[in-house]
């Protein structure tokens, strides 16, 4: 019999802010579907954009669209003496679609730590939450980000630092489920030729928010877990699926029933990353024997110990654990491309890529 009473070791500040959290976002979630914005504004706490360096990294934001408030983040490590070119990470937020921004203090500390520890040029991106903004609003505005980088949005504010030829999709939660989505509009416009030079390399999806009609064993057994309780996440969905579709639809239950397409021949090498105190560690790793079912290639990083939504918080030792995986495996893929270019042009000065972890 499963142990119920089993319950994860954490500091008393990350439980204190943890309970903040859970309370304020139940209580503003309706029983009609809306959000009350202005108490979810408690626990949003917003970072401004920092021209001048910090922790290593300054950021800027940037405008895809206004007229949907679609924007952009760049966190850009502060450049040593020598000329070199970074991976791209672009990043979605967690929140369940619903929750959250991309200037949100966690998210714009979180971002930092990876551009400065991978390192990368990280872009995250503010996409339309729902219920206002239902399936597919996110993914759209996953690929429009992509297009937009594709076509040099992002160059002068960049300089010389990133290179979109080593791209990577990273997203948390509901982010990592955007990853996967978007991953596939990326693939299937790439073999026709609807990219320039924006080429993924891989993508890491973190503690994805999947789902389905079943219950699982996880989900039963860590029903009340805190941040994505079982009924929470029901709620989610239902706030962001098409009226009338239950929770085995391709956006929630991925690659299963209702997800008869196939998958894309170019759709990237993944890592998915799962907590053994996450009610959602079941559907993850159907998830992966999925994808592995439809010959990709797939990373599984586990964390026995660590409960959903456990790196945004520094002092949990398995945070920094998971930022180093990140950059091992953001450049396990790069070094091909390097060794590659290098060939091709036939120098033998420092390579393109610099890899300082």
């Amino acid at each position: 019999m499963s142990d119920k009473s089993a319950k994860p070791t954490l500091p008393w500040t990350v439980r204190l802010t943890i309970a903040l959290f859970s309370t304020i976002t139940e209580g503003s979630s309706r029983a009609d579907g809306t959000i009350n914005r202005r108490l979810l504004s408690f626990v949003n706490l917003r970072a401004a954009p920092n021209p001048t360096p910090q922790r290593g990294v300054h950021t800027l934001d940037l405008t895809v669209d206004p007229n949907r408030n679609l924007w952009i983040r760049l966190f850009l490590p502060t450049a040593d003496s020598r000329r070199q070119y970074l991976p791209l990470v672009i990043f979605f937020h967690g929140g369940g679609f619903a929750y959250l921004s991309a200037d949100n203090r966690s998210y714009d500390l979180f971002c930092r730590r990876l551009a400065c520890k991978i390192p990368a040029v990280i872009v995250s991106v503010n996409y339309r939450l729902s219920p206002e903004h239902r399936f597919p609003a996110p993914y759209e505005d996953g690929a429009d980000v992509l297009h937009f980088i594709d076509s040099g949005g992002i160059d002068t504010a960049a300089g010389h630092l990133s290179d979109s030829s080593s791209c990577f999709l990273a997203g948390d939660s509901a982010g990592g489920n955007i990853v996967h989505h978007v991953a596939r509009r990326w693939a299937a416009a790439a073999s026709v030729g609807g990219f320039k030079k924006l080429k993924l390399l891989g993508i890491v999806q973190i503690q994805p928010f999947y789902g389905g009609e079943e219950r699982t064993e996880s989900e039963i057994r860590i029903a009340g877990a805190s941040i994505i309780s079982t009924k929470g996440t029901d709620w989610l969905w239902r706030a962001f699926l098409p009226a009338g579709e239950d929770r085995d639809h391709e956006a929630v239950n991925v690659l299963g029933p209702k997800d008869r397409t196939e998958i894309e021949e170019n759709f990237p090498p993944a890592m998915v990353v799962v907590g053994g105190f996450d009610p959602l560690k079941d559907w993850q790793r159907l998830y992966c024997e999925r994808l592995r079912a439809r010959g990709k290639e797939v990373t599984i990083l586990e964390f026995p110990e660590a409960i959903h939504s456990f790196y945004i918080f520094p002092g949990i030792a398995d945070s920094g654990k998971l930022v180093e995986e990140m950059g091992k495996f953001v450049w396990s893929k790069c070094e091909p491309v390097i060794k590659a270019a290098k060939e091709m042009s036939g120098a033998e000065q420092e390579v393109v890529l610099t890899h300082t972890r």
